[in-house]
């Protein structure tokens, strides 16, 4: 179920669209864990917690391509 989070180089790789795919995927798979988890506690709660920090780091990425358009410095 526990799939590995994916690597910084591999998210610089990504296209825009494709980070903000891989967010909206993070966001629903941390809201159906976040829903178990209070009806039947998980086995390994810790993947709440990567989840979230998934989420985190790819709204990073997404972040800094905006300021980067905005600046028009190294834009993908």
């Amino acid at each position: 179920m526990a799939k590995k989070s994916v690597t910084k180089e591999s998210y610089q790789t990504m296209s825009n669209a494709e980070l903000s795919a891989k967010l909206a995927e993070s966001q629903e798979s941390y809201f159906r864990l976040r829903f178990r988890h209070t009806n039947n506690p998980l086995k390994n709660p810790m993947v709440i917690r990567r989840t979230r920090r998934e989420i985190a780091r790819l709204k990073t990425f997404l972040h800094q391509i905006e300021k980067e358009a905005a600046h028009g410095t190294k834009a993908r």
